[in-house]
């Protein structure tokens, strides 16, 4: 499966930003879907995830109450609301698939381009 991360952006802390990803290939609303991100001199860290039938969601600490995975399957698209942005949360985004729910990055076996997300105090 292919995938197209879009939606970064700058804005000022406290402010929302919605990041999509469409998924393209064989089946490519049944994958489970995440949402992870890379910060400059750090490690690649989850942050989100979503079943293929958004049965079940799972976040990291650091965005649960803030962050909000979705999908659309119809259109083959995931989507990360996030709202409440602190500067911390300056990172690239990657959107991934996977056949497994699951929040380790390793077990992800498609992953798109990043979307700078930079939120300035």
């Amino acid at each position: 499966v292919q995938l197209q991360a879009s939606g970064g952006g700058s804005v000022q802390a406290g402010g929302s930003l919605r990041l999509s990803c469409v998924a393209s290939g064989h089946m490519a609303n049944r994958y489970v879907m995440g949402w992870f991100r890379q910060a400059p001199g750090k490690e690649r860290e989850f942050v989100a995830t979503v079943t293929f039938n958004s049965a079940a969601t799972y976040y990291a600490d650091f965005v649960r109450g803030r962050f909000i995975i979705s999908r659309d399957n119809a259109g083959n698209t995931v989507y990360l609301q996030m709202n409440a942005l602190k500067p911390e949360d300056t990172a690239l985004y990657y959107c991934a698939a996977t056949n497994v729910p699951t929040t380790d990055q390793r077990k992800y076996t498609s992953w798109g381009r990043g979307t700078q997300v930079t939120v300035s105090s």
